[in-house]
């Protein structure tokens, strides 16, 4: 910033030199043309003068020399004044010229920049500024246009989460208003598989809402992270013993597969923790009965890579890029009730790897093939 103020400061003081300089030059060549008429001119007078005072007689006699050099002196004067006053005219002329046509260059583009910003401070996202040259305002135009496009973006982002918030909420409410409905009208039993029925929709609901305020406060990084030395062992014990349950009803192979001289990482254990629960339990949500998910790791430089890797329905290749992106699903027709999950916690487990100053990323060879989620953090110390 500092350089294109710098920059901006001597094109300005260029400017002025060049107002300036327009005047000296119109100055000089004024003076150039008017001098020498102005000049013959006055002489002119002069000359008359004399023959009406020599016709007056001889009587001024030995003072008419010196009346001659005054005069001739004040008709020089005068026309150089006569000359400067023509020169001065054109030379202001010629500056204001020069520097409407300068501030106009200048000003021009500013002006352009404040009308398009008060458009975007009025909510009009798609406006943009033309840029021309690459001067420190073209500069600032192009940063103004991508600034308005990632506002626009954001915007954009907004409006598909209110939309897809309000899609995800109606789908349990409306569930519950109809098992309340058939209740009331009698069409539905009143006993326990039917009030089960309504608790597990409800049940839906809180985790969504949960799952909703936890996306939130990813997102605005509103939590602190205890980072210390964390054993990787101790990460994956814990998540077998929490998804044992799951994989139990579901008939399917939880295992691990870690070297013996692991090196610990540096994060924060239970949101690591968080992050490999929420992939082992997606990968067990995604994988068939009597399939088959691995929990692995390695060391790759200063880094550890933890990977969960599934037997189950893999995910087609033009999906990869877009599955965190929060409320994504890859078949949009799957709904929760038939496996699918609230379509934020793979964007969940992304900012919090992010937060570490990790990296996270899918692999998949195609539908029916597995896939693969694996996460990058440092090894402590």
């Amino acid at each position: 910033m500092n350089y294109i103020r710098e920059r901006l400061s001597a094109k300005l003081f260029l400017a002025n030199l060049a107002v300036i300089m327009a005047g000296v030059v119109i100055l000089a060549v004024t003076i150039q043309i008017t001098i020498p008429a102005a000049y013959n001119r006055h002489m002119g007078m002069m000359d008359d003068s004399s023959m009406m005072g020599n016709g007056m007689g001889m009587w001024q006699g030995q003072g008419q020399g010196n009346g001659y050099g005054m005069t001739l002196f004040e008709n020089f004067r005068a026309s150089m004044f006569e000359s400067l006053a023509y020169a001065v005219t054109a030379s202001v002329i010629a500056a204001l010229l020069v520097s409407l046509f300068l501030s106009r260059r200048i000003v021009a583009p500013v002006r352009t920049l404040t009308d398009a910003s008060q458009h975007i401070a009025e909510g009009y996202y798609a406006e943009r500024v033309q840029v021309n040259g690459s001067d420190e305002i073209a500069q600032l135009a192009a940063r103004f246009n991508r600034m308005a496009s990632q506002l626009e973006q954001v915007e954009s982002m907004r409006r598909q989460l209110i939309g897809d918030v309000t899609h995800e909420l109606r789908t349990p409410l409306t569930s519950i208003k109809g098992y309340m409905e058939g209740l009331v009208d009698g069409v539905l039993p009143s006993n326990a598989e039917t009030f089960n029925q309504i608790h597990r929709e409800a049940d839906r609901l809180s985790r969504l809402v949960d799952d909703l305020q936890e996306l939130s406060r990813v997102e605005s990084k509103a939590y602190s992270l205890d980072i210390r030395s964390v054993s990787v062992p101790t990460l994956v014990q814990t998540t077998l013993k929490r998804l044992s349950p799951q994989v139990t009803a579901k008939r399917i192979t939880l295992r691990s597969n870690l070297p013996a001289d692991l090196s610990p990482l540096l994060a924060d254990e239970d949101r690591i923790t968080q992050v490999l629960v929420n992939l082992a339990a997606n990968a067990i949500q995604y994988t068939n009965e009597g399939g088959e998910v691995t929990i692995s790791a390695e060391r790759r430089a200063d880094e550890v890579r933890i990977s969960v890797t599934d037997t189950g329905i893999g995910i087609p290749p033009e999906h990869l890029a877009n599955i965190f992106t929060r409320f994504y699903r890859v078949d949009k027709s799957r709904s929760r009730n038939a496996g699918g999950g609230s379509g934020i916690g793979l964007t969940i487990a992304k900012h919090i790897i992010e937060a570490h100053g990790g990296r996270i990323w899918a692999e998949s060879k195609g539908e029916g093939q597995g896939s693969s989620f694996t996460f990058s953090l440092k090894v402590a110390g």
